[in-house]
């Protein structure tokens, strides 16, 4: 239920996004960010929000842990359209967390996939990858790599 405890606090963040979250050959695009996060129900809640100062927006993210099913439903959303987007639900296992979940980008139904690894207290690492084959093959589109600020 603690899983997400060492993402509390403040974080530099380093991201790399495709130009197209679809395309496996698009170009990444490079910039920085800034989250800032904290726990609650005792370890069963986490939110962050983070800045995106190059980008013009801000997002954030709210987990739940679910204490029957034994997993997280994580929950986005940025200053861009004001929407919670379907959550991705997943559990961590050997320090990695997978998350998963359907959505639309572009106009075409995708499955989407989140990773977290290399979990310490000072870095982390968080990926997103779509899928429009129903998870056949995986197009990893937006990469984070956090060092505790």
């Amino acid at each position: 239920m603690n899983d997400f405890d060492f993402l509390t606090g403040t974080w530099n963040v380093a991201n790399r996004w495709r130009t197209d979250f679809l395309d496996e050959t698009s170009e990444w695009e490079e910039f920085p960010a800034v989250s800032r996060a904290s726990r609650h129900f005792e370890g069963g809640a986490n939110f962050d929000e983070i800045e995106f100062p190059t980008k013009g927006f801000t997002g954030l993210t709210l987990r739940l842990y679910d204490t029957e099913r034994e997993q997280w439903s994580l929950y986005w959303s940025s200053n861009r359209t004001g929407k919670l987007f379907p959550p991705v639900i997943g559990r961590f296992v050997d320090g990695r967390g997978e998350f998963y979940g359907d959505d639309t980008h572009a106009g075409k139904e995708v499955r989407v996939r989140f990773i977290w690894s290399g979990t310490t207290e000072d870095s982390a690492r968080w990926e997103q990858a779509f899928s429009t084959d129903e998870g056949e093959t995986w197009t990893t589109n937006w990469i984070m790599d956090l060092t505790r600020n």
